[in-house]
């Protein structure tokens, strides 16, 4: 009965480790670093570069890149074992956590970017009457005022409380 449920265990951490590893190429990250994330999230201990190579099967230096970028994202942590000259790994767990820094990491490597862009693009050189300058200029600013939306509404997310956005997320189906 035992050995029945570790192997269904396996097989969902499998099935989980993948289908994050799939999500996570949608977020805009790879697939390996997702799935790295994936099996920190899940892992009852913290893990070792060793630990994540092994159960993964992949190199030391894909394990190591991924991790440290996973640090950067700010959704892997290092964790100091007593008596263990290794280093070892968790991630958050607090899925509100992860969705924030998700969020913002998206936010600082996507979005902002492309207000920079977009400021710089208002001070067109031309005539601003003419139909091919007017039409870009007004493009620009409608994509802009989106930008500038969706900038403060995920601003707004980001630093919200769990308790807060769930509350308030409610109300809008009643």
């Amino acid at each position: 009965m035992f050995l029945l449920c570790a192997m269904k265990l396996a097989e969902a951490k499998e099935q989980f480790i993948q289908q994050w590893g799939i999500l996570g190429s949608q977020w805009g990250i790879n697939r390996t670093m997702a799935q790295v994330h994936a099996l920190l999230m899940v892992a009852s201990q913290p893990l070792s570069t060793d630990d994540i190579m092994e159960q993964l099967n992949i190199s030391r230096g894909n394990a190591n890149m991924n991790v440290r970028d996973l640090i950067n994202w700010q959704l892997v942590q290092k964790v100091i074992v007593s008596g263990d000259r290794k280093e070892y790994f968790t991630a958050e767990k607090d899925i509100w956590k992860v969705a924030t820094c998700i969020m913002y990491q998206r936010k600082k490597r996507e979005l902002d970017p492309m207000l920079k862009v977009l400021d710089k693009l208002n001070d067109i050189e031309g005539d601003k009457k003419t139909a091919e300058v007017k039409a870009f200029t007004e493009t620009i600013a409608n994509i802009q005022r989106f930008a500038g939306h969706a900038e403060k509404t995920l601003d707004t997310v980001i630093r919200a409380e769990e308790n807060w956005f769930f509350s308030n997320f409610m109300k809008m189906f009643k």
